[in-house]
């Protein structure tokens, strides 16, 4: 989870948190797509091919295409909170976002209003990117507690392997147990 020069690319829980209080603060459009990449952990090319038909409130998810499965048709839900629900039926209702395509720009305008948010929110570095979003949601699940076999679903891996690579980020249980050894050593 660390680029060769030693950086962390994933987002932390109160660098996400800070994330999605300044995506609030912009237009719907922006926010929705923020809200949306943070909570599912989709590729920003996936959520780019979201249509109002991809979200199933009956079942609270997102049913997302998966891309990267070389040609095959790939789809995977991922469960979305209810206020994440309520502001994208909100959006469509009002037509803030789109009946094709949810949010009709190009990779690049999603990729700058993603980064224009994570400067907004003084996150700087080389996981300020909707990849470190991703990034932040598999560590974020794996240190909840789910299971690594519905991270995996959720993340569209093709091999577990690859979604086991968030189990190395350092997390509160890994810092408690390290805060263990420490009072030992000083009594």
């Amino acid at each position: 989870m660390f680029t060769r020069t030693g950086g962390r690319k994933y987002l932390t829980r109160n660098e996400r948190d800070a994330f999605l209080k300044h995506a609030r603060l912009g237009d719907v459009e922006t926010m929705t797509f923020c809200y949306v990449l943070a909570y599912t952990g989709c590729r920003i090319s996936e959520a780019l091919q979201l249509r109002a038909g991809s979200i199933d409130f009956s079942e609270g998810q997102v049913v997302i295409h998966s891309l990267k499965k070389r040609g095959r048709q790939v789809f995977r839900g991922v469960p979305l909170p209810p206020d994440v629900l309520a502001i994208l039926k909100e959006g469509m209702r009002t037509g803030a976002l789109g009946r094709d395509r949810l949010w009709p720009w190009s990779r690049i305008t999603g990729y700058r209003r993603v980064c224009a948010v994570m400067s907004a929110a003084g996150i700087r570095g080389t996981y300020a990117t909707p990849r470190g979003l991703r990034h932040g949601f598999g560590v974020c699940a794996v240190q909840s507690h789910v299971p690594l076999n519905m991270v995996q679903r959720w993340l569209g891996h093709a091999d577990i392997k690859t979604t086991a690579i968030y189990t190395n980020a350092m997390g509160p249980e890994e810092r408690e147990i390290a805060a263990r050894m420490w009072r030992h050593a000083l009594s």
